[in-house]
């Protein structure tokens, strides 16, 4: 990946589509969908080129946010890679709509901001991960290889500062679908993977905790959002947080 640019430097909004719908589907039948949405074309293209190279499949690019979300819903990406800093809706918003939407979707912001608010802003609206610009292209590929199995990906330094956040948001009120008497009990084996997910461990080391498929451990987390009617990992911490299952 080439050396960090300002994404702010650019107002170019023309993203280069790769693809649209089913049949985009490249001949890497298999492999890890991507989106790049970043406001900077020459970022934009090393990004898409780096991870074209390491073998994922980039599906489409977009260097706004109503074209992010118009292209991410066409080509159905399995991981958006994301950046903050975009004309016409703010990255943020991108994410919310886009997660909220697209079953399954993960997002990786790439950000040239390590502000803590923008970091917790990020996971609030429903990433997965956040990665600094001054990554390198080694690291940025790995990012997105764990990202799209769902484990957390943050720069270093920030991992504590989201798990503190998520600690400060089960202290204030659940919402009510968290209360609700009706909401289907878990079987003992989501709620064990419910507090393993609390307590900050990834899907793959979860996999290995309870000596089961990493597969195995995504249904459970999948089923277990489902029952509680939540929508991301921040929702489903909290959850657990609240209920104690962190400290078991």
């Amino acid at each position: 990946m080439s050396e960090q640019t300002d994404s702010n430097s650019s107002n170019n909004s023309n993203g280069d589509e790769r693809g649209t719908g089913a049949g985009a589907q490249s001949a890497t039948d298999g492999a890890t969908r991507v989106m790049v949405v970043d406001d900077h074309p020459m970022w934009r293209d090393a990004v898409a080129r780096d991870l074209t190279e390491a073998g994922f499949d980039v599906v489409a690019t977009a260097g706004d946010g109503p074209q992010a979300v118009r292209r991410a819903t066409a080509t159905t990406p399995d991981v958006i890679v994301l950046d903050l800093n975009l004309p016409g809706m703010p990255g943020v918003q991108v994410c919310k709509e886009l997660v909220g939407s697209l079953p399954g979707l993960r997002v990786l912001v790439l950000s040239a901001s390590g502000e803590h608010a923008d970091v917790l802003e990020a996971v609030k609206s429903g990433a997965t991960g956040y990665l600094l610009k001054s990554a390198s292209t080694a690291e940025l590929t790995d990012a997105v290889r764990r990202t799209a199995v769902g484990d957390p990906v943050f720069t270093p330094g920030l991992a504590g500062l989201v798990l503190g956040e998520y600690r400060r948001l089960a202290s204030e009120p659940a919402p009510a679908a968290s209360d609700d008497p009706k909401v289907p009990q878990l079987t003992e084996r989501e709620t064990e993977v419910l507090r393993l997910v609390a307590k900050g461990l990834s899907y793959k080391q979860i996999a290995e905790r309870l000596v089961i498929s990493h597969r195995t451990v995504q249904n459970h987390v999948q089923n277990t959002l489902g029952k509680l009617q939540l929508h991301n990992r921040v929702e489903l911490v909290r959850y657990a947080i609240e209920r104690g299952l962190d400290d078991v």
